[in-house]
C-alpha cells in the first residue's frame, strides 16, 4: 500500500513573518531599534487584520506605550484582531474595540476596565471567547490561542535587542516564548536602551523590533495595604485564621490573595503568632508578591522563601537585600515570573486563602457582579483542589481524610486536600451583604450572553470559610446538605444566615464542623489593631530598615 502525504508548503508563517518584518525595516535603525513617532506605522506594517495580538498588560506593569499606538492605527488596514491578554487594565485596551481596530478577546482578568466590558458585550462591540485563569491563557498561547503579533514591556534593550525585565517580569516570557517559536513577531517596548544590560532575561534573537518610549512604563503598587486601614474585625478574622486553620493543619506552604484581611495575617505572625509558638511550624514558603505588610514577618525570621508572580512597587531594595527569602539574580534584582508562581501555587502550595464578594449556600464565590466581567486572574488555579497533585504534606492529607471515610467512592487509595479558605463578611461597606442565596454571576453570564457563570471558586474547592461569626469546616461536611448548613450558621444576619437552623448549627458545632471564637479560645477583647506588628505604612520602612521606600500615595506621615 502506497501512502501519499498532501502535497502544500510548510513553513507559510515564517515567510509572512519575513514578509512583515522585511517591510517594516525601513522604520528602523541600528538594526531593531524604532523611534517612538515611527510606531504607528511600524504597527501597520506587522499587524494583519483578524490577527491574534497580544498587548502585554499585567496585574502590574503594563506596554503602556504601544497600547495606546495601537489604538491610533488607521482602522481600514487593521481591524478584526483577536486580543489574548491576561489583564485589561488600561482604557486604551478597549479603545481598540470601541474603533473597530479589534473584536473578539480572551482575557483572565479586567479589574477597572470590568464595568466596560459587559456594555460592550451587551452592545455588541466586543465578542467574548472565554474568561480563563492565568494558567489557563497561557496553556493556550501553546496550543490555539498563539499571538501572531506580541506588543510586550520590559525596562531595558540593547541594540542586539536582548531584554532586561528587571523586577516586575510577570507575563514577558510566557508571551515572547509561545509568539516567537510559532515563528510571531515579538515588539518590545522599554524604558531605555544602554550598552550592556545588568543581565539577559529575553534573548535578542527572539524580539523584532525595540521602541524607547517617551516615559517609563505604568506600574501599579497593586498588592499594598495600608495597615492605618486595617480594622479590629480584620484583626478578628486573622487571629481565627491564624489559630483556627493555620496551626491547626500546620501550614507552611501557601499563598495570600489581595486584600487587607491577609495583610492582617501577615502582621499578626510576629505578635499573636508569637504568642502561639508557631514560628517555624506554619508560614514558612510563600508564593506571594513582594507584600510590605509581609515584611516584619520577614524580618522576625519566620519566612524561608517567596516567589513572586510580579514584583510592587517601592520593595526593589528591600528585596534585593533579602536574597535568602526572595529569588534575586546575580545582579541584585528579583526575577519574578507569573507562569512560574502560577504552577507553583497551583500544586506546591497547601493552602490557597484570600477573600470574595458573594458566597452562596452551595459555597460557589465570585467576585463579579450582575454589570462587571471582571476575571479572577489566578485565584481559580490556587483555589482549587488540583487533581494532579501527587506529592503529600501534612496539611494536605490532614484536609484531605474524609477520603478515607468513603471507600465506596474513592476506594481504598489514600489521597489528600488542598485547603481552600475564604475570608468574608457578613456585610460589607454599604451593607451589601457578603453571602446570597444566588450568585450576581448568575446575572452577569444573562446580560453579558456568558456560556458559563463567571464563578472564582467553585463550591466543592472550598474546604474552610471564615467569618466574623466563626470557621466553617465544610470539608468535614459528609454531604451538601451539612455544607450548606455549615455556611448558614455563619453567615450571620443575611438571607442566607437567617436561614439556618439553631438546632442543625448546634450539632455541626458539636462535631467541630462549625467552630466560634468561644470554641477556638480567643480572646475577642484582644482582637484590636493593637495587635498589628505595623500600625501604618511608616512602621514598615522602619521594619524594613528603611530599605522599603513607598510610593507617594502611601507616604502619610
Amino acid at each position: 500500500m502506497e501512502f501519499k502525504g498532501i502535497t502544500r508548503e510548510w513553513d507559510t508563517l515564517k515567510k509572512d513573518t519575513k514578509a512583515r518584518v522585511g517591510a517594516a525595516s525601513a522604520y528602523t535603525k541600528n538594526g531593531k531599534i524604532v523611534d517612538a513617532e515611527n510606531t504607528v506605522a511600524l504597527l501597520e506594517t506587522v499587524i494583519k487584520p483578524f490577527d491574534k495580538v497580544n498587548i502585554e498588560g499585567n496585574n502590574q506593569k503594563q506596554a503602556d506605550f504601544l497600547a495606546k499606538c495601537l489604538c491610533e492605527v488607521d482602522v481600514k488596514k487593521i481591524h478584526d484582531l483577536h486580543m489574548v491578554q491576561s489583564v485589561l487594565t488600561l482604557p486604551e485596551h478597549l479603545d481598540v474595540f470601541e474603533k473597530g481596530i479589534a473584536k473578539k478577546l480572551d482575557m483572565s482578568f479586567s479589574g477597572p476596565q470590568a464595568g466596560r466590558i459587559a456594555e460592550f458585550l451587551k452592545e455588541g462591540k466586543l465578542e467574548l471567547g472565554a474568561i480563563h485563569t492565568y494558567l489557563e491563557l497561557y496553556g493556550r498561547y501553546f496550543v490555539d490561542l498563539t499571538p501572531r503579533v506580541a506588543l510586550i514591556v520590559a525596562t531595558m534593550a540593547d541594540a542586539a535587542g536582548n531584554l532586561f525585565t528587571g523586577f516586575s517580569t510577570e507575563d514577558t516570557p510566557a508571551i515572547v516564548e509561545a509568539t516567537k517559536f510559532r515563528q510571531g513577531i515579538v515588539i518590545a517596548q522599554v524604558n531605555e536602551i544602554v550598552e550592556k544590560l545588568p543581565r539577559v532575561d529575553i534573548p535578542g534573537d527572539w524580539v523584532d523590533f525595540v521602541v524607547q518610549s517617551p516615559k517609563p512604563f505604568y506600574i501599579e503598587p497593586l498588592f499594598t495595604r495600608d495597615p492605618a486601614l486595617i480594622t479590629d474585625a480584620q484583626v478578628l478574622k486573622g487571629m481565627m485564621a491564624i489559630k483556627g486553620i493555620y496551626a491547626e493543619y500546620g501550614i507552611k506552604r501557601l499563598n495570600h490573595g489581595i486584600g487587607f484581611d491577609t495583610a492582617a495575617i501577615e502582621l499578626l505572625l510576629p505578635t499573636y503568632g508569637e504568642q502561639l509558638g508557631l514560628k517555624g511550624k506554619i508560614c514558612t514558603n510563600f508564593i506571594l508578591n513582594p507584600h510590605p505588610s509581609l515584611i516584619p514577618a520577614i524580618e522576625c525570621g519566620w519566612v524561608e522563601s517567596v516567589h513572586c508572580f510580579g514584583g510592587e512597587l517601592g520593595m526593589e531594595n528591600y528585596v534585593a537585600a533579602r536574597s535568602d527569602i526572595f529569588f534575586v539574580g546575580p545582579d541584585g534584582s528579583m526575577r519574578s515570573n507569573r507562569a512560574f508562581s502560577q504552577t507553583g501555587g497551583h500544586y506546591a502550595v497547601d493552602m490557597f486563602i484570600g477573600g470574595t464578594l458573594q458566597i452562596d449556600p452551595y459555597g460557589n464565590s465570585s467576585t463579579a457582579t450582575a454589570n462587571r466581567v471582571a476575571g479572577f486572574g489566578g485565584a481559580p488555579n490556587m483555589g482549587c483542589d488540583p487533581k494532579g497533585r501527587r506529592h503529600s504534606t501534612e496539611a494536605w492529607l490532614k484536609c484531605g481524610a474524609e477520603y478515607s471515610k468513603a471507600p465506596e467512592l474513592w476506594g481504598t487509595v489514600h489521597r489528600g486536600k488542598r485547603l481552600v479558605v475564604q475570608i468574608a463578611e457578613t456585610f460589607r461597606e454599604k451593607l451589601a451583604p457578603g453571602f446570597v442565596e444566588e450568585l450576581d454571576a448568575f446575572a452577569l453570564a444573562k446580560n453579558a450572553k456568558l456560556p458559563i457563570e463567571p464563578v472564582m471558586i467553585y463550591g466543592d474547592d472550598l474546604t474552610h470559610v471564615i467569618t466574623e461569626d466563626g470557621i466553617a469546616y465544610l470539608h468535614k461536611c459528609e454531604n451538601m446538605e451539612e455544607r450548606t448548613a455549615a455556611i448558614r450558621g455563619i453567615a450571620g444576619f443575611t438571607e442566607v444566615g437567617l436561614k439556618a437552623d439553631p438546632k442543625t448549627t448546634a450539632k455541626l458545632k458539636e462535631r467541630g464542623v462549625i467552630r466560634t471564637t468561644d470554641d477556638l479560645g480567643i480572646d475577642i477583647t484582644k482582637a484590636t489593631r493593637s495587635m498589628l506588628a505595623a500600625k501604618n505604612v511608616h512602621d514598615l520602612v522602619v521594619w524594613s530598615k528603611g530599605l522599603y521606600n513607598p510610593p507617594a500615595r502611601f507616604r502619610n506621615w
